[in-house]
């Protein structure tokens, strides 16, 4: 979701299309904190703020320099924490959906609490 300038980035538990009550999951990627508040850093914003600019946010988002995990809540529950999963995926085809952790909000508190920030 990008809010004014900022950048958020939640996780599903299913791959599907999601509706108001779905719940989410923290997006366990470095540089995304627990509320899925992406610190852009090195990524390079595109000037567009429209559905067609999608595919460009995307792909600043996956081109910018990660550098560290963010924020104190835990963003996985793989019993080896946050490194411990990236770890972990090098050697696996897929991501393993439950080691998500939860966000505690649905789609649609996550989208009425970035708009009041």
């Amino acid at each position: 979701m990008i809010c004014g300038r900022e950048l958020f980035v939640p996780a599903f538990a299913e791959n599907r299309r999601p509706n108001a009550d779905t719940p989410l999951r923290n997006a366990p990627y470095w540089n995304t904190d627990a509320q899925g508040r992406v610190c852009l850093g090195s990524m390079r914003v595109p000037e567009e703020i429209s559905a067609r600019a999608i595919a460009a946010w995307e792909a600043a988002y996956f081109a910018s320099e990660f550098t560290y995990p963010s924020g104190a809540v835990r963003l996985t529950t793989h019993p080896r924490g946050f490194l411990g999963l990236w770890r972990a995926l090098g050697r696996r085809k897929g991501f393993p959906v439950r080691f998500l952790a939860d966000s505690k909000q649905t789609l649609q508190e996550f989208v009425e609490t970035a708009r009041v920030d």
